[in-house]
């Protein structure tokens, strides 16, 4: 297959993950013509937030809001935070962001960068966001609780919410919607989920998606394999009906 130069590359869920992150880009590659994107939730759960969202911020690659950066940022900008929701964040690898950074606490240029973040970027034929749309609203009235953290309503849209663009998303590890192998794309009415669970023992695989060519390149944090498949070998096609009964993961 030939390949085609400047390509586009969709990054999913980190998580703190520097090391895989750096595997996984050594297999790309990325060229200077190349653009490099970030569906968000660089932090949480893996042990080095800080390096993943400085690398990340320093190469200015384009990156999405994801629902871990929000959770950070409503704790760490509010006067009044229930403990509540300081305790869900801590839960869901807050801990692990703190620890990363050395001195336990986050730098100011750290939180200003993550408040300049989009919900989503439209790149023509493919649209990002970090966890997909209300199927029921139009595109000005989503929100960004909404971009960053839907799920069901929008896995089982009953048609494509764009009639000329794919919804390319992370947020909900791939193996928890039904009949997906760890490690698998999957694919819904007019959308495609790539956050393949990096920090799950199950999986451990990142996945970066090269769009252009239609290959799906991935780095195990665990085992520190590395593979490259086309698109059609990595992709479960997920169907609406099949959802009924099905258990979810949060994440």
């Amino acid at each position: 297959m030939n390949k085609i130069s400047q390509r586009r590359v969709v990054i999913g869920d980190v998580h703190g993950h520097y090391e895989g992150l750096m595997l996984l880009l050594e297999a790309i590659a990325p060229a200077s013509e190349d653009q490099v994107y970030f569906l968000g939730d660089l932090i949480d759960r893996g042990p080095k937030s800080a390096e993943v969202v400085e690398f990340v911020k320093e190469n200015d690659y384009p990156c999405l809001l994801g629902n871990h950066e929000m959770m950070l940022l409503n704790i760490m900008t509010s006067k009044n935070v229930a403990s509540s929701y300081m305790q869900t964040w801590l839960y869901s690898g807050g801990q692990a962001t703190i620890a990363s950074y050395q001195s336990a606490t986050i730098p100011k240029k750290h939180l200003d960068w993550f408040e300049s973040l989009p919900t989503y970027l439209d790149l023509g034929d493919f649209w990002l966001a970090h966890a997909g749309v209300d199927p029921k609203k139009t595109l000005q009235e989503q929100t960004s609780e909404q971009l960053c953290w839907i799920r069901d309503e929008f896995h089982q849209i009953q048609q494509p919410y764009f009639a000329d663009k794919l919804i390319i998303v992370g947020h909900t590890i791939t193996f928890t919607l039904p009949g997906v192998p760890p490690g698998n794309l999957a694919q819904g009415q007019g959308w495609l989920d790539i956050d393949t669970g990096a920090y799950h023992p199950r999986s451990g695989w990142l996945t970066g998606l090269d769009i252009t060519n239609k290959l799906v390149h991935q780095a195990n944090v665990f085992s520190k394999a590395v593979r490259t498949l086309a698109w059609d070998e990595v992709i479960t096609i997920v169907q609406p009906q099949e959802f009924v009964g099905s258990r979810r993961h949060r994440n």
